[in-house]
């Protein structure tokens, strides 16, 4: 029996004791070094050849992730380690860095404990490693930190080990700085990370090796030896004498808390229902006994085996053949396997208990965010909410006619694959628009449909998405039903900031109907919205608000779910340049119904309703919203002018400029629709010396001066009209 045998029939023995289960992640900005550590983490553990690991990058399986040197999608392997006389098993999903695939790391954060957070010891903390700090805390998952690449430190800055050591000390002050502001009060010391408890390690993760504070004791390796190693090139006897995989496990089992433990902390966090019920104390207490509950954080599509669901089973068991509702679902669906995962290889068994994260085959209808559970009345898991949402759009058709009904199957799958890429499929006209968070991302997404998928494509060039808004308050507006006997008043300004910025963090619940009204109303008062709004709060579509602040008007109760419904088809198609509409307080203030019942259904009402929140909006002037990226280039002091230069050719503004040594550290905001082709012009102006990274920034009001000229081009391309209509077009 191999090793890599004798491993896998050691984590199935494990499965079944969450007190020596460990659910960890890498989490970390781009190139700073995670799928080479979990590489090294997997040979040490005996799952590959010790020779390839951080050659082969065992979870980049993906050939397009294997040909650009990047990882693209978060991916999940089981091993087992041995501390202290005890195996333990440990999940480990390895997530990309990339911030057009930061969607991938916030549904990942959902099935884990613990995470290990990568910081490159030359470039220090980066903004998507800020990010993945939020990312974590926010789902209360437990981060341990290696400072990584510390042999580049050594032999390319030819730091002195004074130098070295007060450079550890910077960032992990900085990392704790990023942890003591997430968290309450009750956490803030406990989770912070100290070199002397053992929560720190430092190493090479190409080099396969690693230090701790614990693992000097044991194996009296001092900073000194380990300065010396990295000075003489000598990073082998290193690797031998401390190997990055035993440090780091080593670490995860201490600090990282077992599933029992994590549940308790986590659970009241991620889910909102009666932790008293019989299924909250089941996950509470990470009962094997209690009902099924599961969160599915991925979907593989896999060639032979269909939709792979993958996620935490936070209690109950999964037994093939079992049935499972997907909450939302009205029919149960069947397990047809059950499996752990290593890299690109499933390992099946029978059963699974809570704890682990599994893999599983029959759930046809889980989409990842999907909440799945044997009780279909179930409270679901609190939905994932993004750091960011998609900027950029192409239109996608098929080339060959006969591969139409295969696009629109293949396009569901994907966005069932990945939430972060919407897809809306329109088959009147045979064009499909995906949204992504980026360039990258919409090219790996289109590579797939391709190849993955085997359906040839012909697709757009890159497209901006934009939002519509008002300047200020319009309306009344008179909306008048086809019929003429129903009439609606409808007043449109701009949400307070405060507001839309706690329901983009997610603090305020916009999904479904409005459990606790009080609640709500407190809450929104405390941001700034005035009493009477807050009390008249009926729904919310996606930041924006529908408000009745009418007082006894009679029959409007019967009429309220169709004002609703024209409020949210009005906000997903708005009446500037039919993009969405964000930030918006829509308030019906007046309307005057006819007795009868006959004359007020659905095709009076949904018409008038939105010609009134249309015309409401034309009278607070129109404006359309750009998203903006935020760009950090790291760059030789003498190409900064080159650099600048380049930023401002494309509405830049320059927000700060830095020097770190040799190098200028530039901080700008950038339209996304300006950042097209920048890669190649960066690259091109310094000689392809510069380092960057963007972020995504927001949404801004457009420039007056381009903004006719830009709302022409949108409704030139949808087809429709290049003039906007005026308010006289919804007052008819």
């Amino acid at each position: 029996m191999g090793r890599k045998e004798e491993n896998i029939s050691k984590a199935q023995a494990l499965m079944v004791q969450p007190k020596y289960i460990r659910n960890i992640g890498t989490a970390a900005h781009i190139d700073h070094g995670k799928t080479t550590l979990s590489d090294n983490l997997i040979a040490g553990a005996g799952m590959m050849s010790e020779n390839l690991a951080g050659k082969q990058l065992m979870l980049d399986y993906d050939e397009q992730e294997q040909a650009r040197g990047i990882t693209i999608n978060a991916a999940n392997a089981s091993m087992v380690h041995n501390y202290h006389g005890h195996e333990y098993l440990i999940n480990l999903i390895d997530t990309p860095g990339h911030v057009d695939f930061g969607g991938d790391v916030t549904r990942a954060m959902r099935a884990l404990d613990g995470c290990i957070i990568l910081v490159c010891a030359v470039e220090g903390i980066m903004p998507q490693t800020e990010t993945v700090i939020r990312q974590a805390l926010k789902e209360r998952v437990r981060p341990v930190l290696f400072v990584n690449k510390v042999d580049r430190l050594v032999n390319e800055l030819k730091v002195t080990q004074e130098q070295m050591q007060q450079r550890f000390v910077q960032i992990i002050t900085e990392v704790n700085k990023r942890i003591v502001a997430q968290l309450p009060d009750d956490l803030k010391k406990k989770w912070q990370v100290s070199v002397q408890d053992g929560s720190v390690a430092f190493g090479s993760a190409y080099n396969n090796w690693a230090i701790s504070a614990p693992y000097m004791k044991k194996s009296s390796i001092s900073f000194k030896d380990v300065y010396e190693y990295c000075k003489n090139g000598d990073q082998k006897t290193l690797a031998k004498r401390s190997p990055v995989h035993e440090v780091l496990l080593d670490m995860v089992i201490t600090h990282v808390p077992d599933p029992l433990t994590a549940q308790k902390v986590r659970i009241p966090v991620i889910w909102k229902g009666d932790l008293e019920s019989e299924v909250g104390k089941a996950m509470m207490n990470c009962d094997t006994k209690g009902q099924t509950t599961f969160m599915c954080t991925k979907i593989i599509m896999d060639p032979h085996a269909g939709e792979v669901a993958i996620g935490r089973l936070f209690s109950g068991k999964v037994v093939r053949g079992q049935e499972l509702f997907v909450l939302g679902m009205p029919n149960p669906q069947r397990v047809q396997t059950v499996a752990l995962s290593v890299g690109a290889d499933r390992i099946s068994v029978d059963e699974i208990d809570a704890g682990n994260i599994v893999a599983i085959t029959g759930l046809k209808d889980a989409i990842a965010g999907a909440t799945v559970c044997t009780d279909p009345n179930m409270e679901p898991f609190e939905k994932i909410s993004h750091y960011t949402e998609p900027v950029v759009t192409v239109a996608i058709e098929a080339k060959h006619m006969k591969d139409l009904p295969k696009l629109v199957e293949v396009l569901r799958g994907i966005g069932k694959a990945d939430p972060s890429i919407q897809v809306t499929i329109n088959q009147e006209t045979g064009e499909n628009l995906l949204a992504g968070m980026g360039e990258l991302h919409l090219e790996i997404t289109q590579y797939r449909i391709v190849n993955d998928y085997k359906c040839e494509i012909k697709a757009s060039p890159p497209i901006v998405v934009y939002r519509e808004n008002v300047k200020q308050t319009g309306g009344p507006f008179e909306g008048k039903s086809p019929n003429k006997h129903n009439r609606f008043f409808i007043v449109a300004q701009p949400l307070e900031e405060a507001v839309v910025k706690a329901i983009k963090a997610g603090e305020i619940k916009t999904e479904g109907k409005i459990k606790d009204p009080k609640a709500l109303m407190k809450q929104l008062m405390d941001l700034g919205m005035d009493r009477d709004e807050a009390k008249g709060v009926v729904s919310f579509k996606q930041d924006n608000v529908f408000i009745d602040m009418t007082k006894g008007i009679q029959n409007l109760n019967e009429t309220m779910e169709l004002c609703k419904q024209a409020f949210d088809e009005a906000m997903m198609v708005g009446p500037l340049a039919q993009e969405r509409v964000a930030g918006m307080k829509i308030k019906l203030v007046d309307a005057k119904l006819h007795e009868d019942s006959i004359h007020r259904g659905p095709g009076q009402v949904i018409p008038a309703t939105r010609s009134a929140i249309y015309g409401a909006m034309c009278l607070g002037e129109r404006v359309l919203l750009e998203p903006l990226t935020k760009v950090f280039i790291n760059v030789p002091q003498d190409m900064m002018g080159d650099v600048t230069r380049e930023l401002q050719s494309r509405r830049s503004t320059i927000e700060e400029i830095n020097s770190e040594g040799m190098n200028a550290v530039i901080v700008a905001k950038a339209p996304v629709a300006e950042m097209f082709g920048f890669a190649s012009a960066i690259r091109g102006a310094t000689q392809g010396r510069a380092l960057w990274s963007t972020e995504n920034a927001g949404f801004v009001r457009l420039p007056t001066e381009i903004q006719v000229k830009v709302v022409a081009e949108i409704r030139k391309r949808k087809g429709l009209n290049p003039e906007p209509y005026g308010a006289n077009y919804y007052a008819e």
